[in-house]
C-alpha cells in the first residue's frame, strides 16, 4: 500500500471549472490524486442523493472518501449540554460519511481556556467515550474516528493529547495536522528530526499498525507567538511559514507507511496535494 492524497474541500481552481462536488472525483482523478475530504464543517446537511451519487462518483473513479466533523464539536466544553450537542454531531457525520462511503472522520476537540489541560482531556475522553459507544448503537461501527491535533495554543489537542485521546479505543486513527502542531509551536518542525520524533511518538502511544495508516492534514500556516495557528497559506505563497513537506515525504517512504494526507492549502489545496504526492512518489 501506498500513501494517499486530496483536498479538503473544493479548490478555487475547480469552483470556476465546476458547478457541483460531485465532479469532484472525476476531476481529482484525471488530476492523478487519489482522495477526497468532504467538508461538514459548518454542519451536517448531506442529502440522500448528493450522498449516493457521491459514493457511486468516487467508487467510479477510485477515490477513498472522508469527512471533517463540524468545526463546534466540543468535547470538553464545561457546559453538558454542549458536549451532549458534540456527541450528536458526532453522530449525524458518522450518518453522512456512511451514506456517502466515506470510513473515516475527523474531530476537533475543542478549547481548554477556563480549565486545566489535564481537566479539559479528561471531559473530552468522556465525550468521546459516549460518542463511540452510541456510534456502535446505532450501526456505525465501521465509521473511524480521527481526532485532530489543533493549532492555537490554548486548544486541546497537542500530539500527546491527541494519542491519548486514540487510547480509547483500537480503532481510534489521530488526524496529525502538522501545519497546526508547528504553528502551536511557533515554528517547530524545522526538518527530519522533529517528525521522526512526532512519529515515534506516534508509534509508541497506540502501535505500528496504526501508525502505518495514520490520517494527516497538512498545510503551511501563519502563526502568531503567543496564540499559534493565524492562517492557512498556499506552497506557492507561503510567507516563510513552514512546515516543509519534502522531509516528512521522505520519512513515510523509508518506512513504508500508507497514511492519507489532506491538503488543506488556503484555495491551492489540490494542486499542493500533487505537489505532496509527486515528491512522495519520487522518493520512493
Amino acid at each position: 500500500m501506498s500513501a494517499k492524497f486530496g483536498p479538503a474541500g473544493n479548490s478555487e481552481a475547480f469552483s470556476i471549472k465546476y458547478k457541483t462536488t460531485l465532479q469532484a472525483p472525476g476531476y481529482l482523478e484525471a488530476m492523478g490524486l487519489d482522495h477526497y475530504e468532504y467538508q461538514c464543517g459548518r454542519g451536517v446537511k448531506v442529502s440522500d442523493k448528493i450522498a449516493f451519487a457521491l459514493k457511486d462518483k468516487a467508487k467510479e473513479h477510485n477515490i477513498t472518501l472522508s469527512l471533517h466533523a463540524p468545526y463546534f464539536i466540543s468535547l470538553s466544553s464545561l457546559e453538558a449540554e454542549k458536549r451532549d450537542n458534540s456527541i450528536n454531531y458526532i453522530l449525524q457525520s458518522c450518518d453522512a460519511a456512511s451514506r456517502m462511503g466515506a470510513d473515516r472522520i475527523v474531530i476537533h476537540s475543542g478549547s481548554c481556556a477556563k480549565i486545566s489541560r489535564e481537566d479539559a482531556l479528561e471531559l473530552a475522553k468522556d465525550t468521546l467515550t459516549r460518542a463511540r459507544k452510541a456510534a456502535v448503537e446505532q450501526g456505525f461501527e465501521h465509521i473511524v474516528f480521527c481526532p485532530e491535533t489543533m493549532g492555537k495554543v490554548n486548544q486541546l489537542g497537542n500530539l500527546t493529547e491527541v494519542l491519548e485521546l486514540c487510547k480509547l479505543d483500537d480503532t481510534f486513527l489521530p488526524t496529525i495536522d502538522f501545519g497546526h502542531l508547528n504553528a502551536r509551536e511557533f515554528g517547530y518542525i524545522k526538518g527530519k528530526a522533529e517528525y521522526e520524533k512526532m512519529l515515534d511518538e506516534v508509534e509508541n502511544a497506540i502501535g505500528h499498525d496504526r501508525l502505518k495508516i495514520f490520517h494527516s492534514h497538512f498545510s503551511k500556516i501563519m502563526f502568531t507567538n503567543p496564540g499559534g495557528e493565524k492562517k492557512h497559506l498556499t506552497f506557492d505563497d507561503n510567507q516563510g511559514f513552514g512546515p516543509d513537506y519534502e522531509p516528512l515525504m521522505e520519512i513515510v517512504a523509508k518506512k513504508d507507511l500508507s497514511p492519507i494526507f489532506v491538503c488543506e492549502s488556503a484555495g491551492t489545496q489540490d494542486k499542493d496535494a500533487l505537489t505532496m504526492k509527486n515528491y512522495y512518489l519520487s522518493v520512493k
